[in-house]
């Protein structure tokens, strides 16, 4: 028995990983193939019984699992940063989670004939749809600037919202159930609010002082975040029976508003245990679905699927977008992408083990239901959103801009010279100086690494479509590099060499286009050699040639000496000089290059062409 619970918690965690893995290969949301899995190896195989592997232990791993989710969801909700949104965002988050919420509400009392109670609770779990989905769509979908910024922030909101609002629902019927007077059930409804919000603001502003005042070394934060969610879940609990979920979703909305707290760096315990934890647990529920009950449900889970999709949704976004300056296009790309997450497969299979003890009737319909809904938004909205932006006409074109690894003298130098050519950079570093500096330039810039699951999140990548890794630290660059490889393709990933030519044996083409991408520039031109020559004054020049005046002759102007870094043919198309690529630049092109201050001519105006440009770095 020993032995089997083992190899099955093992097997567990290998599925997990290997579902997160395709999902990223293939670029969808993860959650499909944990779904399919979880089906796989439960109730189509029989191999994984979470029941008998868990026994007692299933509803409390599943109520922490559920914990940290809420919390790690509510620790990106910044209160300033919700009074800045557009007002589509407030209402779709407000006035359009309210409207979901009762369509669907309605729609399962009438198509799947559940009792109020229960209908009530399924469209408070639904209502939800979280960043872990919306974000890999987004990035497949590529929806114009204005429509990516709305839904990847009505994702980010309403997950904690969503949640909320089915704990206190929950909440309320068991309140209700359990007492015989209404007026005792507001009184015990006003108690768990009162208990979940103290708790939760007692734990919260006691984590951030610690976080403040750098009471904790930083390797134990992470453990120590953890550790004080589950103490928070279990002593509100303690004190008022199933407050635990407010109180570490206030938790969590506490501690992201406090001021000098740094909340980003603790969000990072999601890129070890919360990641493992989440996909291992919608495993685990998955396998807890009865087939036959998927069975006798297909048709009414479909009619409610269909009610989401056409009725809800379009409603929702049709009543939220009332008076705003988004056209039909756009309003209805927003009415398509709603895809359901984690947080509603995990809240579903708590609230119904929950409402099974209670003993409601039809509790046992939540989860497969809910999971029928998750399936069907994630495959219909992955498969059709990318071509229907693009029908509508409200897809980004093909990606012009750059994502620069590194924020240092060099990228900062370059990044201006690609803006002035009109194409968007955005470079990412953990120094916060470098930023600064990048930002009194007027870059964008990303503070953080680019591969982190915080990129994941928060970095803004639509109308990016290449990578330059730029940093001094080679090992960044390649990880950079094998991170936005399925992302903008392989040939669109360029790294400078870790050492120059002469310095180390040379890899052979393949193996660096694999792994690092191509060569920037040249095999010895490495980050030391250009930050050297900008450091003596060099400066980046863009120069178009002309029939008379061609790249031969512009090399021979400069003495060989001139480094050629990116040309723009006559399409306004960017060509990124390469190591493993021969570029020779046209009549009419326009090639940017780095002139030492040695090699500059007497006349900075080559014959035959337009006025060449000089841009120092400030």
């Amino acid at each position: 028995m020993h032995e089997n619970a083992v190899l099955s918690l093992a097997g567990i965690g290998l599925l997990a990983i290997a579902c997160q893995w395709f999902a990223w290969w293939v670029k969808l949301p993860a959650i499909l193939f944990l779904l399919v899995a979880g089906l796989l190896a439960g109730p189509v195989s029989g191999w994984l019984d979470p029941d008998a592997l868990f026994g007692e232990l299933l509803f409390p791993m599943v109520s922490l699992s559920v914990a940290l989710i809420l919390f790690e969801g509510s620790l990106t909700l910044r209160l300033h940063e919700i009074r800045g949104l557009e007002r589509v965002v407030r209402n779709l988050v407000t006035v359009g989670l309210l409207t979901t919420w009762m369509i669907t509400t309605v729609a399962a009392h009438l198509i799947l004939a559940l009792d109020w109670e229960l209908a009530f609770v399924l469209g408070a779990v639904t209502v939800v749809t979280g960043p872990t989905v919306i974000v890999p769509m987004l990035r497949t979908v590529r929806p114009s600037a204005k429509l990516s910024h709305i839904l990847r922030w009505e994702g980010i909101v309403i997950d904690p919202l969503g949640a909320l609002l089915a704990v206190l629902v929950f909440e309320f019927i068991i309140s209700g159930q359990s007492s015989e007077a209404f007026g005792h059930s507001l009184t015990a409804f006003a108690l768990l609010l009162a208990v979940g919000v103290a708790t939760g603001i007692a734990f919260g502003h006691f984590l951030g002082l610690v976080l403040r005042h750098h009471w904790l070394p930083d390797y134990l934060h992470n453990v120590a975040v953890v550790a004080l969610v589950f103490a928070a879940f279990a002593l509100s609990d303690q004190i008022q029976e199933e407050s635990g979920l407010l109180s570490v979703t206030i938790m969590g909305v506490w501690l992201a508003n406090m001021r000098r707290v740094p909340v980003e760096d603790i969000l990072d315990f999601k890129e070890s245990l919360s990641v493992l934890l989440i996909s291992g647990l919608f495993i685990i529920l998955a396998a807890r679905v009865e087939l036959s009950e998927i069975q006798g449900l297909m048709g009414p889970a479909a009619g409610l699927f269909l009610v989401i999709q056409f009725v809800a949704r379009p409603v929702k976004v049709a009543v939220s977008t009332l008076g705003s300056s988004l056209g039909w296009r756009e309003r209805a790309l927003l009415a398509w992408i709603a895809p359901r997450g984690i947080v509603a497969a995990a809240v579903s299979a708590l609230f119904a083990l929950r409402l099974e003890q209670a003993g409601l009737p039809q509790a046992s319909l939540l989860v497969p239901v809910t999971f029928s809904i998750i399936l069907g938004t994630v495959v219909l909205q992955s498969a059709t959103a990318r071509a229907l932006a693009k029908a509508l006409g409200v897809a980004e074109p093909e990606p012009r801009g750059l994502l620069i690894v590194g924020a240092n003298p060099v990228a900062r130098t370059i990044a201006k010279a690609l803006s002035e050519q009109g194409f968007r950079t955005l470079l990412a570093d953990t120094s916060w100086d470098q930023l600064r500096a990048a930002r009194m330039q007027g870059l964008a810039t990303y503070y953080g690494n680019p591969a982190s699951e915080h990129a994941d999140r928060h970095l803004d990548l639509v109308g990016i479509g290449r990578l330059l890794g730029l940093s001094p630290q080679a090992e960044l660059n390649a990880l950079a590099s094998v991170r936005y490889r399925s992302e903008f393709g392989e040939a669109n990933i360029y790294t400078l060499p870790p050492k120059a030519e002469g310095a180390a044996e040379s890899r052979p083409d393949k193996s660096v286009a694999e792994r690092r991408g191509y060569t920037l520039f040249g095999r010895d031109i490495t980050y030391a050699k250009l930050a050297s020559l900008i450091a003596q004054g060099a400066e980046i020049r863009s120069t178009t040639l002309s029939e008379s005046f061609g790249f031969q002759a512009y090399q021979e102007r400069y003495a060989h000496k001139a480094i050629p870094l990116f040309a723009v043919d006559t399409r306004g198309r960017l060509r990124v000089f390469t190591a493993e690529q021969e570029l020779s630049p046209a009549a009419g092109w326009t090639v940017l290059a780095l002139i030492p201050a040695d090699a500059r001519p007497a006349d900075a105006t080559p014959p035959g062409t337009g006025a060449e440009r000089a841009r120092p770095d400030t």
